[in-house]
């Protein structure tokens, strides 16, 4: 059966690609639609961004053709202004609006928006109402399982998000006093896919890192599909490595040295297209230790390619890699 939000078909066990700050921007959503991402998100905008016209808010909106479906992902603390966020970046033209509950990062937790929301759930719920009722788009949410080990109230928040609109639902396996640290914990998320209340598609995300763990987990766990994070960063093929396993029980084999520079060149070139020449080449810098991670010897070579200049200079090391690497595995 088909996992549908709203009128959105996403197959029968959708993959998707978690919203991370910094780095699911529109280049690197790219490569991992060319992977097999079934949808996928913006990086998170501020709601007080998009109201203020903060250039660097606005920019996040960019959304492209290839990329559908895509949502944009919105956080704030007031929920006058989520209302005004939600009517711009439903302007922007994505498939659906997604609403940030599970952010644990200090800046925005204490603001009072993202994970912070988990303590104050009447308001939680009004603000999604609000976002609920500011756009035709369907309305998702992502959250955690509560502030700390005390308060895992992820359960009413579903129940609750639910009777007020929300069509799906996406669930970090820890608390916002984890951050990112200890294992996930999907047995709550079981739960409530298992709750009778609960009619629409529940998602869990944490920890999904290779084909074994997401085949284990979707059979454990029961959920409609799974989100990945991290375990994309760097490399893309994870979504389709997770696909084939699922098909076939085997495991495929990892991106070889050519693959890793073909989709390393589509970032930099998309990531230039959409940032300019000096901007793209210097924020493709953070990518390239994750694109090469694992090959022995490798520093001299992520050394040059973090200092690089220039377009050519880029190219040209990806040249040396190639020939020096296919050579030695061949």
């Amino acid at each position: 059966m088909s996992v549908r939000i709203g009128n959105i078909d996403l197959g029968e066990f959708p993959l998707l690609l978690a919203p991370m700050e910094d780095v699911s921007d529109p280049p690197f959503r790219y490569v991992c639609k060319q992977n097999g991402a079934d949808m996928m998100y913006t990086e998170f905008i501020s709601s007080e961004g998009l109201i203020r016209d903060a250039a660097k808010s606005l920019k996040k909106l960019d959304v492209f053709e290839y990329e559908r479906p895509i949502g944009i992902q919105i956080f704030g603390s007031d929920i006058d202004h989520m209302r005004e966020a939600t009517e711009i970046a439903t302007q922007a033209g994505p498939d659906l609006m997604d609403i940030n509950y599970g952010c644990p990062v200090k800046q925005v937790a204490c603001r009072g928006a993202g994970a912070s929301l988990l303590q104050d759930i009447d308001k939680m719920v009004a603000m999604t109402k609000a976002v609920v009722e500011a756009t035709h788009l369907p309305v998702t949410v992502k959250t955690r399982l509560g502030w700390d080990d005390n308060t895992k109230n992820v359960y009413e928040v579903a129940e609750r998000l639910q009777d007020v609109g929300i069509q799906a639902l996406t669930i970090h396996g820890r608390t916002r006093s984890q951050m990112y640290k200890g294992s996930a914990d999907w047995s709550l998320i079981h739960q409530i896919k298992k709750n009778p209340r609960i009619k629409i598609p529940i998602f869990g995300n944490g920890d999904i890192d290779s084909p074994e763990k997401a085949a284990a987990w979707r059979m454990e766990y029961e959920v409609d599909g799974m989100m990945i994070g991290r375990a994309s960063i760097g490399y893309p093929w994870i979504f389709r490595e997770v696909k084939h396993y699922f098909k076939t029980g085997e495991l495929l084999d990892g991106p070889t040295i050519a693959e890793r520079i073909g989709v390393c060149r589509t970032h930099l070139e998309k990531s230039i297209e959409w940032k300019g020449l000096r901007t793209g080449i210097f924020e493709m810098r953070r990518h390239y230790s994750n694109y090469f991670k694992g090959i022995d010897h490798f520093k001299e070579f992520r050394m040059r390619l973090v200092t690089a200049a220039t377009l050519e200079e880029v190219q040209d090391i990806l040249c040396e890699i190639d020939v020096k690497y296919s050579h030695e595995m061949a």
